[in-house]
């Protein structure tokens, strides 16, 4: 299976363990590599849906210099898209209700950029669900808030979790990519890589 890189150790920047769950799923070898902080600011007059394509790029651009030759480094960003505006984590359980009360009743999309790079080439994509809500009790919206951990998910919910069940009314789209990784996609990309 995509033996065109056989001469890569592959190594996936991200502390998600969703995505470390999904790359998984694609048989693949790969290491996890992460950095300290890395700052998630992009410009305001970038379009929502392409802000998360941007970050995993400037994710990547952190690794550039400690690649190796025979390195391919994938990196990824996932933002929730509403009304042309950006919803990426929380910033605490106060913030997760304000996005779920927003969310709650309508359709928002799921971007996840994803950059491949190796020392010599370089690839990005960007994938997009469109995610539709139910309504949300505020009985539902705090309970979740309350029992789950949305503070490390764009737009504070993980479709894989209880929130999942009783929210989304329908997704077009890929359903591992609201997960945090398109890895049908990825895999495409791998491939042609």
């Amino acid at each position: 299976m995509l033996e065109n890189l056989r001469k890569y150790n592959i190594l996936l920047a991200s502390k998600s363990p969703r995505r470390r769950e999904l790359l998984g799923q694609l048989r693949i070898p790969f290491k996890v590599v992460t950095l300290g902080m890395i700052p998630e600011n992009y410009p305001e007059e970038l379009p929502a849906i392409e802000v998360a394509q941007y970050l995993s790029g400037i994710k990547a651009d952190a690794y550039k210099d400690i690649i190796g030759e025979d390195e391919l480094l994938i990196a990824a960003d996932t933002v929730v898209v509403l009304d042309g505006k950006v919803y990426g984590k929380p910033e605490d359980g106060a913030d997760a209700v304000r996005m779920l009360r927003e969310l709650s009743g309508r359709v928002h999309q799921v971007a996840t950029g994803v950059t491949i790079a190796a020392k010599d080439k370089r690839t990005s994509f960007t994938t997009v669900t469109d995610v539709k809500f139910a309504d949300l009790t505020e009985g539902d919206i705090r309970y979740y808030v309350d029992n789950y951990a949305p503070l490390d998910k764009a737009g504070a919910y993980g479709i894989q979790e209880w929130i999942g069940c009783v929210a989304v009314e329908s997704i077009n789209g890929s359903y591992y990519n609201v997960m945090g990784l398109p890895v049908h996609r990825l895999y495409q990309e791998l491939r042609l890589f």
